[in-house]
């Protein structure tokens, strides 16, 4: 009698499998592994036109599958090198003017008694905090005073003391255009039936539950929650839990350790991160999105085994994410549920960004594929984007959802979702999925299409580099060198509208961006304030770096001297 194939993820199943019914011999050699279509290598642009990266076995694919990620003007890359040069020299200055008190110190510093004690201050680690983040601090953290939807209000703040610390000066700056929040769907608001509903649930249950679901913690709320979100993934059962982060980095643990294999795409979530090396497994990284990197970690596990042993992997498990949240592009999901079944792995799919945002009944990427949910292993999300909530799920066979309800640590010591944050994605959900008797969920899902669309090509059209696949809602443009990051976020609140800007180390040092969160709450007025906006400072701060832009962009010129000059 043979084993489920879930009962092989919970138990590990040490038998690998060759396709075409070849046995393997000892020592976990497998003979005749070789794909019948190599698929073709993925690179980063080397030649001077825009690189498109299509699928390598378009055979899988239903519909035209492109991605666009323009490689680095040559002398934008050397000159934002030299900047950061520039900054770490000054840095390194300003520390020695620190260490004999010329020059204040706010950093945290080990008292002079204590200096023979294990530091609790690493003070190399903190010098990009110290000499580089300090100086664009105040493109972060600032206070909101309304909801997050299509337009929102900030605390105004200012800094004294080159942004060490903040003081509010009272005002309020109106009617921001949010380009930032992950409100895909537009559930972020305070009017409507998410809001009434939710509003009746904390009259009747209030806020808090006071304890776990495993004691007096279970509502029927969150029972009705977790049988929605199976019917709305097409899986057998699910588990809903209060955090997202905790999602991954307290479930991956308890579904592999000692002996199992984790492949982990190099861009993975940061939970991601933490859950697979939380687990006690080994951890290999395969290039993004690049299935002959994956494919040969593939082979390579089950031809070698284990280190030193060569014992075959107990499991091989392939963590993935739906829609990668600073690249903007979508997983090749086909291709890896292929080389999956062909490997016989397993596959946790995070579909943190893409659930609601993708697909033609907004569920995700395995619907924008067209693709049976049953192929993936593991279907994990969160609340917090499409819904407008908090918290997350595991979607998958009952025997999987079973077990992680008695051995996830998320489950069992975490406290109850709160009803109205239960309330609030089930009625969001309900609307996407058309059960409330409207056509507002399919309106949004169409409407988030179209707002898409239209700005990735505007932003294409004014000649500025831009990530992602087309369909994707989430849009970085790229900045590159170091001052522009502050620059660019500074002169777009002045103009009212409020974005993300991000730098290394959360990117790789020459690829500092902007990044765009589209919205169906925003309007075609809104977009076009803020492409208008991101003209006027793409003029100003010379970001117009795409050897595509039209002939009357080029023939406007920029001067990357010029441009280091202003920074």
């Amino acid at each position: 009698m043979t084993e489920s194939s879930t009962n092989k993820l919970l138990n590990g199943d040490a038998r690998q499998r060759t396709p075409n019914g070849k046995k393997s011999v000892k020592n976990g050699f497998v003979k005749n592994l070789c794909l019948c279509e190599q698929p073709q290598k993925y690179r980063r642009p080397r030649e001077k036109n825009q690189n498109v990266v299509r699928s390598s076995n378009p055979s899988l694919y239903k519909k035209p599958f492109a991605e666009s990620f323009e490689e680095t003007p040559l002398l934008v890359a050397v000159l934002t090198y030299m900047g950061y040069g520039i900054l770490t020299i000054f840095g390194y200055l300003r520390d020695f003017l620190r260490h004999w008190n010329i020059e204040k110190c706010h950093v945290a510093r080990e008292r002079d008694e204590q200096k023979d004690f294990v530091p609790l201050y690493q003070d190399f680690e903190n010098f990009y905090t110290r000499n580089l983040y300090m100086r664009i601090r105040d493109n972060w953290n600032r206070p909101i005073c309304s909801v997050p939807g299509a337009k929102m209000d900030l605390v105004e703040m200012v800094s004294h003391d080159y942004n060490w610390t903040f003081e509010n000066t009272g005002r309020i700056v109106k009617d921001v255009i949010n380009m930032g929040s992950y409100n895909y769907l537009g559930f972020a608001e305070n009017t409507g039936k998410c809001t009434d509903a939710a509003v009746e649930v904390t009259e009747k249950y209030g806020v808090g539950v006071g304890s776990t679901r495993c004691e007096m913690g279970n509502l029927d709320l969150h029972e009705e929650l977790e049988k929605l979100v199976a019917r709305f993934l097409g899986v057998d059962s699910s588990l809903a839990f209060g955090m997202g982060f905790a999602t991954n980095s307290m479930n991956i643990p308890a579904l592999t350790g000692k002996g199992c294999l984790i492949l982990s795409d190099e861009l993975n979530h940061a939970s991601l991160v933490l859950g697979a090396r939380l687990s006690g497994s080994t951890i290999r990284v395969f290039k993004h999105n690049n299935m002959q990197s994956l494919e040969k970690l593939l082979r390579d596990a089950i031809v070698h085994g284990q280190p030193r042993t060569h014992r075959p992997w107990k499991k091989i498990l392939i963590v993935v994410e739906g829609i990668y949240s600073m690249e903007g592009s979508i997983v090749r999901l086909p291709e890896v549920i292929a080389l999956k079944k062909r490997y016989k792995a397993y596959l946790y799919l995070d579909e943190a960004h893409s659930i609601g945002a993708l697909g033609p009944q907004g569920r995700g990427v395995v619907d924008y594929f067209g693709l049976d949910p049953k192929d993936v292993d593991i279907m994990m999300g969160t609340f917090t984007k499409s819904f407008g909530s908090a918290g997350g799920y595991i979607g998958g066979k009952k025997e999987l959802i079973d077990y992680l309800r008695c051995h996830s640590h998320s489950a069992l010591y975490a406290t109850s979702m709160s009803p109205p944050v239960v309330q609030q994605i089930i009625t969001s959900m309900k609307i996407i999925m058309g059960e409330d008797g409207t056509t507002l969920g399919a309106d949004r899902l169409r409407q988030l299409s179209e707002n898409t669309t239209y700005f990735r090509r505007k932003l294409r059209d004014m000649g500025l580099i831009i990530y992602g696949n087309d369909d994707s809602p989430v849009i970085p443009m790229m900045l590159y060198m170091p001052a522009k990051i502050g620059a660019f976020g500074r002169e777009m609140l002045k103009r009212n509208i409020g974005t993300v800007v991000v730098g290394f180390p959360a990117t790789p040092i020459i690829e500092s961006r902007a990044r765009f969160c589209i919205s169906a709450a925003h309007t075609r007025d809104m977009l076009d304030t803020a492409l208008e906006a991101i003209s006027e400072v793409g003029d100003l701060l010379q970001l117009r770096y795409s050897r595509h832009a039209a002939p009357e962009l080029q023939s406007l010129g920029w001067t990357t001297e010029q441009s280091l000059l202003q920074d």
